[in-house]
């Protein structure tokens, strides 16, 4: 039924071929090339990091986003959620930050990144995870390319954790795109696929991104094998219109108290309703940290994970979320101010 949220996704086109078109032919630059500092200039972008214990890696990511090369305005905003290490002070203290957020309690990473939004003053805004090291062009690949309908994804590659005497110990290398699930694939046979319910009998060297002809291809709510359209938007590096994620309501906070994960998935998905399209950042790549405690992490991830998806599932039920500005705002504004601001 098209009254569903899952029902606007099969009336959705993610055809964006006249906005990679018309930004090469307004900078005479590749839509997939890294951007030059200047073509962000007079291009605003607020970069929001929800934090959560993340003091192992804060320096080195904040450190990566005082090196980046953009001549757009740049604000950052790091929302501490009632960390128990050292994550706040790093935030407060960083050259980086614009604004370090404490929350009162532990909300979860969407209640976070909602706050994030509400004190952002750009009107495209960039989620970044806390773990998240960026080469120095992503914020000039953001801002030179958002606009009102535009979802922008970026990717990740997962590195484990390795500390050495200087502490974090990074590779030289840069960053590779292949390393994302989105774009190499491998899924498991003979067991029933989490999200689609599908169960592949033969292997699959699965390419989602260059198969879906970069998610053109996943309009109309079509899948390919396990994903489909709102799984691309992932918030490790989403770049997002802020007037359309207030107009949502933001990130469903209950995913946070549910456990981990979707509530991304779902963003994606109401954006999508909201007429936003999908667009990939092949060049935008960071380093992903894996913590130090990381398989401990992930069985508590993995155990939480089909509560999420259930309560993702019913809101695919419910109606597309639209004008929830006022609710949004109500929300936020309490998070706020029970929470410790500081403003650099």
């Amino acid at each position: 039924m098209t009254d569903t949220l899952a029902g606007a996704l099969k009336t959705r086109s993610n055809d964006h071929s006249h906005l990679t078109g018309a930004f090469h032919g307004r900078i005479g630059l590749g839509w997939h090339q890294p951007t030059p500092a200047v073509a962000a200039q007079g291009r605003p972008l607020s970069v929001v990091l929800p934090a959560l214990n993340t003091a192992y890696a804060l320096p080195a990511v904040l450190d990566a986003l005082a090196a980046q090369r953009t001549a757009g305005p740049v604000e950052v905003i790091v929302v501490d959620d009632a960390s128990t290490d050292a994550t706040f002070e790093i935030a407060r203290r960083h050259p980086a930050v614009t604004t370090a957020v404490r929350l009162a309690a532990r909300s979860g990473s969407a209640a976070a990144r909602n706050a994030g939004a509400r004190l952002a003053q750009a009107e495209n805004l960039l989620f970044v995870d806390a773990d998240m090291v960026l080469p120095t062009h992503v914020l000039a690949d953001f801002a030179a390319r958002a606009c009102p309908e535009t979802v922008l994804t970026g990717f990740r590659h997962n590195l484990p954790y390795q500390s050495g005497p200087g502490g974090l110990v990074l590779p030289d290398s840069p960053p590779q795109l292949a390393a994302d699930h989105r774009v190499t694939w491998t899924p498991p046979v003979n067991t029933r696929l989490l999200y689609s319910g599908i169960t592949l009998t033969e292997p699959l060297d699965g390419r989602p991104l260059d198969a879906t002809d970069d998610f053109q291809n996943l309009g109309h709510g079509r899948f390919y094998y396990d994903w489909d359209l709102p799984r691309m938007a992932v918030t490790a590096l989403l770049g997002v219109p802020r007037e359309r994620l207030v107009d949502v309501g933001g990130f469903d906070a209950a995913f946070g108290q549910i456990g981990w994960g979707m509530e991304d998935t779902h963003l994606g998905a109401a954006l999508i309703a909201a007429r936003c399209l999908v667009i990939p950042l092949r060049q935008a790549v960071g380093y992903h940290l894996d913590p130090p405690d990381a398989a401990a992490q992930w069985q508590t991830k993995a155990a939480a994970w089909p509560a999420t998806l259930a309560h993702y599932r019913a809101l695919l039920a419910q109606p597309a979320p639209t004008g929830r500005g006022r609710d949004f705002a109500t929300a936020t504004d309490k998070l706020v101010t029970d929470a410790e601001v500081i403003t650099s």
